[in-house]
């Protein structure tokens, strides 16, 4: 998918994958475009806002591979993002990136009802000006995202140099993304791969699931570090492809779901946890401008190590 910015609609543009095939017009642009639901996007279609092979097309249309969507979206209402002073545990900074540290119960962008206290907010304050301006006045320099209650290494843009060339690292699966978490249960081999494509949930559209009729291709492969107590381990993952919520959902697919997750999880988790216990340890890249394989850690946050030594007792 490619973007293109215009004064009036925006323009996305879209080539149906075979394993999308069959798929309704506004269930596929749903799960492409997550950040509008379902129904504004079927207003989109019922307005002449899209089309399928240049033709005007229904919601409910059945889609086929190789067919060209092209979605045009009206200018929402433009938002101010203001700079906010907020700490920023800054691993490694250039003129094209900078690396963070991000902390738990940080969100990374601005979204409806949260336009403050995030990981943007804290960028415009240290950066100014100088952010990509690819993903828009929401989402300045963002090339990917971890979750609120995910700690650990996140890469930001700075030029739009950087952007596209890590935006097509990440397209092809090269850039090292290494996690760590605490799950349930033993897992009795040291290592393993899940190979299971994911999805919207069709029952919770605010939840993704492993879904092979209507999913994307998602890899994780996994290994354990300690098997701690037997109850819970220590694991290590490393994602092959970077789908929502994809080492949450892969982990309870197979029967460990993560520590504090209560949305794939058990809903009674640890007292006094607030999250999954998720943390992205490693990421590493060729650096957009020298062409160097650059590789970043952040530390384990006390939380985590704490948990680890309790649960070695």
């Amino acid at each position: 998918m490619k973007e293109i910015k215009e004064e009036k609609d925006r323009r996305y543009y879209y080539t149906v994958e075979k394993e999308q095939e069959g798929l309704r017009l506004d269930q596929f642009l749903a799960a492409e475009l997550t950040e509008h639901s379902r129904s504004y996007i079927q207003k989109l279609i019922k307005g002449g806002k899209v089309t399928v092979n240049e033709k005007a097309a229904k919601a409910g249309s059945r889609i086929q591979t190789d067919d060209r969507i092209l979605l045009m979206v009206p200018p929402l209402k433009e938002l101010e993002v203001l700079p906010e002073n907020i700490p920023l545990d800054i691993i490694y900074e250039d003129e094209d990136v900078i690396l963070i540290n991000k902390p738990k119960d940080m969100v990374v962008h601005p979204c409806p009802g949260r336009y403050s206290g995030t990981l943007v907010n804290g960028l415009l304050a240290h950066c100014g000006d100088s952010l990509s301006g690819i993903n828009g006045v929401l989402r300045p320099g963002i090339v990917h995202r971890i979750d609120k209650d995910t700690t650990g290494v996140l890469v930001v843009c700075k030029t739009d140099l950087a952007h596209r060339n890590l935006a097509e690292q990440l397209k092809e699966h090269s850039i090292t993304r290494k996690y760590e978490a605490i799950v349930y249960n033993n897992i009795p081999e040291e290592e393993g791969i899940v190979d299971a494509p994911i999805g919207r949930n069709p029952a919770d559209r605010k939840k993704m699931a492993v879904e092979y009729k209507n999913g994307k291709k998602a890899v994780t492969h996994y290994r354990v570090i300690d098997h701690l107590n037997h109850q819970f381990n220590h694991i290590e993952c490393q994602l092959e492809t970077g789908r929502t919520h994809q080492i949450r959902v892969h982990m309870a697919s197979i029967g460990h779901p993560l520590l504090g997750d209560e949305i794939y999880g058990p809903k009674s988790g640890r007292k006094g946890l607030r999250g999954q216990c998720l943390h992205a340890r490693i990421l590493g890249f060729i650096h957009p401008r020298t062409g160097e394989y650059m590789e970043f850690e952040a530390p384990l946050p006390e939380y985590f190590r704490e948990l680890l030594r309790k649960l070695r007792e």
